[in-house]
């Protein structure tokens, strides 16, 4: 493909965002012949720009009797996982993404015991309630997805949650991450769970931040 027409494609591809804004999520833009008519562009540019916007969640291409363009929108977590997708290819590690994102877990233990949210408050817990239901590595590395997840929303900082968001979307992908591969760190996995919902539900930021430092020290010694 030349520049003029992978120019051409980038260009397609916007405006075929621009329309989707103009519309709520799933309304029908179109069959293919209807944009091939409005955009003046070829068939082949048509297809290569729609396969970007739907891989930005920008449109939904549909097929069979019902078929065409339809409005869609990216959600957080196509966001979060792109951006972890991003760091991977720059070839950043599960170690360097901790480094960070257990800095801002710092503040976000101390903000979370500060929750007055009653909701959130008995989320946090009824999965206190199941830690330890969670005895293999799977359920474990999940649950401390879940915890991560609730913790930073009841930080109530928006930046918070992304940040530790992108670190935990970052390290479930990691296939041969060594978390939680041995009985002795899932047992004391969960312990560090409890001490830190404990801290939160009591309400004592400090503690909270040591309970939270202790956790992201165990992780990054298991991690090596």
């Amino acid at each position: 493909m030349g520049i003029e027409q992978g120019t051409l494609v980038s260009r397609t591809a916007q405006e075929l965002a621009r329309i989707s804004l103009e519309h709520d999520e799933g309304t029908f833009l179109g069959a293919e012949e209807d944009l091939l008519r409005r955009l003046g562009v070829s068939r082949p540019t048509l297809r290569q720009a729609a396969k970007i916007a739907e891989n930005d969640r920008m449109i939904d291409v549909r097929r069979g009797t019902r078929g065409g363009f339809y409005a869609s929108r990216p959600n957080a977590d196509d966001a979060i996982r792109m951006l972890a997708r991003f760091l991977r290819l720059r070839g950043g590690t599960l170690a360097q993404m901790m480094e960070v994102s257990s800095r801002v877990a710092d503040r976000a233990a101390e903000l979370a015991a500060q929750c007055s949210d009653s909701g959130l408050r008995e989320q946090l817990r009824a999965f206190v309630g199941r830690i330890d239901r969670n005895d293999t590595r799977t359920a474990l590395i999940e649950a401390e997805n879940q915890l991560a997840r609730l913790v930073s929303a009841m930080s109530g900082n928006p930046t918070i949650e992304l940040v530790m968001a992108i670190g935990y979307s970052f390290g479930m992908e990691e296939e041969d991450s060594p978390l939680f591969r041995h009985p002795a760190q899932r047992a004391q996995g969960r312990k560090l769970q409890h001490d830190l919902a404990a801290a939160i539900l009591a309400g004592e930021p400090d503690l909270a931040r040591l309970m939270m430092q202790r956790r992201s020290a165990a992780m990054a010694k298991w991690i090596g």
